[in-house]
């Protein structure tokens, strides 16, 4: 369950955004008559970007028509619809038990054949599949994941103002790190401060020690720091989500050369050609439900190279010195013959 404040400035996410993009999925939908897109607190980034609504718990499916605004079938009680209306760009908030139940009939209501994408459609729970298939069993249902994932990548202006904001909390958070405080301490710091900026959501992770373990993890207990330590800050700011980490070294500031040879490998993406030549690297983004999805990466098995001017996290470890720097950083695909730039 969230804890952070989950509301909608309409000058950061004015109504206008939100049609243009529903445009933009209703020009890719021609052979459809409806899409639906299913989320949850793990999965909020499809319906974050359709309609503003964040889940804080329980789950929810959009059911987005062939003409007209979208109708959110919500599993939460009557009590949080206003909060609900006033986030979210919708035309109905409907409460119901089933979700997978309402939005079939919703659909089948219209057209009892129609043909039905589903976002995300290998990630469906299988209790809301049985349900869209009770409710409209005449319903045509097809994965639409892919035609998503194009309409959802390049970022609009309003999703790069959002992640520059994160990207902009999460640096500050992070900036503010004493190196001779204990692991809690900094955890607890960075993620009040990222809060009191306005973050949703914060999560820290961190490598206590890097001559010992590279792995960016929960803090559990109370670790040992050693000399040098690496922190990561996961923020999410009106449904954007970015990852930055950062190296500490205690005796001593890390070398500017590793951050400067980072930035020349992230300004050639969408290739991971300069990337790939640090022990290990990872670039996530927003591709469809997941907030920050494995794109491509030293680990990561079936890649998805981020298209140009997608809003992707990239993190590394590079070699300086003969000793591990870990590094992480926001940054927006340059458009064709143009360098990718990290978010400040």
């Amino acid at each position: 369950m969230r804890r952070g404040l989950i509301s909608r400035s309409r000058t950061e996410l004015p109504d206008a955004v939100f049609d243009a993009r529903l445009e933009r999925l209703r020009a890719a939908m021609r052979e459809l008559d409806a899409l639906l897109v299913y989320t949850n607190n793990t999965r909020p980034a499809a319906v974050s970007w359709l309609a503003g609504f964040v889940p804080y718990w329980s789950e929810a499916m959009l059911v987005v028509p062939g003409n007209g605004l979208p109708v959110l079938v919500v599993a939460l009680t009557f009590r949080v619809k206003p909060w609900i209306e006033r986030t979210s760009r919708v035309a109905e908030v409907i409460h119901a038990p089933r979700v997978g139940i309402e939005a079939a009939r919703l659909i089948a209501g219209r057209k009892a054949d129609a043909a039905v994408g589903v976002v995300d459609f290998d990630h469906l729970p299988l209790g809301i599949a049985d349900d869209l298939g009770e409710a409209g069993p005449r319903l045509a249902m097809s994965d639409a994941s892919d035609l998503f994932a194009v309409v959802r990548a390049p970022a609009d202006p309003a999703e790069i103002m959002l992640t520059a904001r994160a990207s902009s909390i999460a640096a500050t958070a992070l900036s503010r790190i004493e190196p001779r405080s204990g692991a809690n301490e900094i955890v607890a710091a960075v993620e009040a401060d990222a809060r009191r900026n306005g973050a949703e959501e914060v999560y820290v992770a961190m490598a206590p020690d890097l001559a010992v373990d590279h792995r960016l993890l929960r803090v559990e207990g109370e670790p040992a720091l050693g000399r040098r330590f690496s922190v990561r800050a996961s923020v999410a700011y009106k449904g954007s989500w970015v990852r930055r980490v950062v190296t500490v070294d205690r005796d001593g500031a890390v070398s500017d050369d590793a951050e400067a040879v980072f930035a020349d490998a992230v300004a050639r993406l969408p290739s991971d050609c300069a990337l790939s030549q640090f022990s290990a690297f990872l670039v996530e983004g927003h591709r469809i439900a997941q907030p920050l999805e494995p794109l491509i990466g030293s680990g990561v098995a079936a890649p998805r190279p981020p298209v140009a001017g997608a809003v992707v996290s990239v993190q590394a470890r590079i070699e300086a010195d003969g000793r591990p720097v870990l590094l992480g950083a926001p940054a927006l695909v340059g458009a064709s013959g143009e360098v990718a730039s990290i978010f400040p």
